[in-house]
């Protein structure tokens, strides 16, 4: 702050004018960064010296401008401080009790539009209402203006056509929260432009309007309208703070959705491992199976040449056995019942034989039918399989067509979409521009009303100083003529009676001409209200476009969704057809589990029919050997036989020789 001082005086020096004792107190003073200057009369070159000084200085926390008795040209260098230091935090700013006019209310117009940092502005006790350009100025600030948030104007002599200037600002203006118009002479029509003006404006919370000679009906109204503006603030930002846990909520279930969707995928991707690997195995394990098919088929060719060599070492026993039936049929006749039984047994074995070979061959044979009836079963189902696939590939192939067509009808729905937004957009802009042209024309008839009320007091404004002038000469004639008076106070009594109904008169034609702006402005409002009527019908027609707009997107969301579920349907078929598809392959594995247990019955039947061919071989050889103690048996009768027989010829020979004996003894 010292260095602060030293400025303002260098630059004092610098402008010939000697710098203010109270003012470098204050800037050498320590201040915590806020400059207080209320109630220190601050000449011009004072103030031009702090409008160079402060901009390039350190951030001030608030200026205090105060009962400064500034006049226009001294309060132009602050504010143009304030204008130039745009992007800094300079806040609030203090200027009441300066007399401010039309200068002052301009140069505050132009800091509102340009400066973008000050939150708080207190013009108490000025003059800002008194000319109208220069609020009008003020108020075109105001109303570009989007970051103030309270405004002081008590005692600005602001009357009801500066609060309709402040009424068309707030209109536009988004920021400002706090608004004090308190001991001004704003009325009625000044309360129901604000009154009009909240309807539009949301922001504002807090109007003071005390001490205006407005309506209580119409403050009632006010602030009725403003706790509606603290509800809807309430209301929105409770929304707003709904919204914000609401978009939380949506990106954490958004990460979960994805994390999902990741396990997801990787779970797929693992089933799909698993499958291709099963996949894998069980191609493998037919391999495996037919592999085993085909050593079955070489085991059932290996038996076949088995059954041939027994059939053939059968036929070689059969004619072993016809030979020995030969030989036995030699022998006795005690022997051939014996022997004729032995071959019946034995023709009635053969006979069991070559029934059970015939059951052999028959189930051979159905075997080898059956298997050919399961191939001719798998070439059918593996004609199915292809007919399937290809109607498989069929279906896909209309899925893609029934998509491409799908996407035709919603490119053609987009265009349509397209060409009703555009339609809408000209419309649009046919109403504004309508719009725009009506309100020029209001704006004319506007400044020409204004420019007539002007006038008008500018000729009352006459009038007065006429009035004045008169009032003079009259007293002047009284000091003059004070001799006179009783001749010509009878004289000058008509006279004055005369200009007074003169003036009374004009005055009488001022007031019927200030009813008839007062009309005329009321008409203008009408034309306004008619004019924010027909915008409020655009807004209605624009609505019901938008609300077009959106069944045409709900229609196209429809169309959506029957895609999605014709796609959920092929899906489904696909997946009907798919699972017909594996109860095939499982009928398949089935066939192949029935081949399996018919060659396991084959293997039964070969290793029975193995056993069959061991019981009789046994039985032959239990044959040979009966055959051998049969021989044994008949060696032994002949034996028998011959010892017989030598014995009868023994007998024989003694019997002849002792009868020879007999007759040679009779003899001698």
């Amino acid at each position: 702050m010292e260095q602060l001082g030293r400025e303002y005086a260098r630059l004092c020096a610098a402008a010939g004018a000697a710098p203010q004792e109270a003012v470098l107190r204050r800037l050498r003073g320590p201040g915590g960064g806020r400059l207080d200057l209320a109630a220190q009369s601050l000449s011009l070159p004072t103030c031009s010296a702090l409008g160079r000084l402060l901009p390039g200085a350190a951030p001030l926390a608030a200026l205090a401008l105060g009962d400064c008795g500034l006049s226009e040209e001294g309060a132009a260098g602050p504010l143009s401080l304030w204008r130039g230091a745009g992007g800094r935090p300079r806040c609030p700013l203090l200027f009441q009790g300066n007399n401010l006019r039309t200068t002052g209310a301009e140069a505050l117009g132009k800091l509102l539009r340009q400066n973008k940092s000050i939150r708080s502005l207190t013009l108490e006790w000025n003059s800002l209402g008194m000319w109208e350009e220069g609020f009008s100025f003020f108020c075109q600030g105001l109303r570009a203006n989007n970051f103030l948030q309270r405004l002081d104007l008590r005692n600005n002599q602001i009357n009801h056509q500066g609060a309709g200037e402040l009424a068309v600002a707030l209109t536009q203006n988004t920021s400002l929260q706090e608004l004090d118009l308190r001991w001004n002479n704003i009325g009625l029509l000044g309360g129901r432009a604000l009154l009009n003006c909240l309807h539009s404006n949301k922001t504002l919370k807090r109007l003071e309007l005390a001490g205006n000679n407005v309506p209580g009906d119409i403050l009632k109204a006010v602030e009725q309208a403003l706790d509606h503006n603290q509800d809807r603030e309430a209301i929105l930002s409770e929304a707003q703070n709904q919204v914000n846990i609401l978009s939380k909520e949506v990106l954490s279930l958004k990460d979960e959705k994805n994390k999902q969707f990741m396990d997801f995928v990787d779970t797929v991707d693992k089933q799909k491992e698993e499958r291709a690997r099963s996949e894998k195995m069980s191609a493998a394990r037919v391999s495996q199976l037919q592999e085993a098919l085909d050593e079955q088929y070489s085991i059932m060719n290996s038996l076949k040449t088995k059954l041939q060599m027994t059939e053939a070492a059968l036929t070689l026993s059969e004619q072993k056995v016809h030979t020995l039936g030969e030989l036995l049929s030699a022998m006795k006749q005690e022997q051939n019942s014996v022997a004729e039984s032995h071959f019946r047994e034995l023709q009635q074995q053969k006979q069991e034989r070559a029934d059970r070979e015939s059951k052999l061959l028959h189930d051979l044979s159905a075997a080898s039918e059956k298997n050919l009836l399961l191939r001719n079963q798998v070439d059918e189902l593996e004609r199915k399989c292809k007919v399937q696939q290809d109607q498989l590939f069929q279906v896909k192939q209309d899925l893609t067509n029934t998509t491409a067509e799908l996407k035709l009808r919603a490119a053609e729905a987009e265009e349509r979409l397209e060409m009703e937004k555009r339609r809408f957009k000209q419309s649009l802009e046919d109403m504004e521009s309508l719009r725009v042209k009506e309100v020029r024309q209001m704006e004319a008839s506007e400044r020409s009303m204004h420019n007539r009320i002007q006038r008008l007091e500018a000729i009352k404004i006459s009038l007065d100083e006429e009035l004045s002038h008169v009032k003079a000469a009259a007293l002047a004639e009284r000091g003059r003529a004070e001799e006179e008076l009783l001749k010509v106070r009878s004289q000058a009594r008509l006279e004055e009676q005369q200009r007074l109904e003169h003036l009374e008169e004009k005055l009488r034609l001022m007031t019927e001409s200030r009813d008839e702006a007062q009309n005329c402005c009321l008409k203008q409002k009408e034309m306004v209200a008619e004019a924010q009527a027909k915008a409020k019908q655009l807004s209605l027609y624009a609505d019901g476009l938008k609300r077009r707009l959106e069944e045409l997107q709900q229609h196209v969301d429809r169309k959506e969704e029957e895609k999605v579920t014709e796609l959920n349907k092929v899906k489904v078929e696909l997946q009907e057809q798919i699972g017909h598809l594996e109860a095939e392959r499982t009928a398949q594995d089935g066939l192949r589990e029935k081949i399996a247990a018919l060659e396991r019955h084959l293997k039964a039947l070969s290793s029975n029919h193995r056993e069959a061919l061991l019981d009789k071989e046994g039985e032959i050889s239990l044959l040979l050997e009966k055959l051998r103690m049969k021989e044994a048996e008949i060696s032994r009768m002949r034996e028998e036989e011959a010892q017989r027989a030598s014995f009868l010829q023994n007998a024989i020979m003694a019997y002849v020789q002792g009868s020879s004996l007999g007759t040679h003894s009779s003899r001698k």
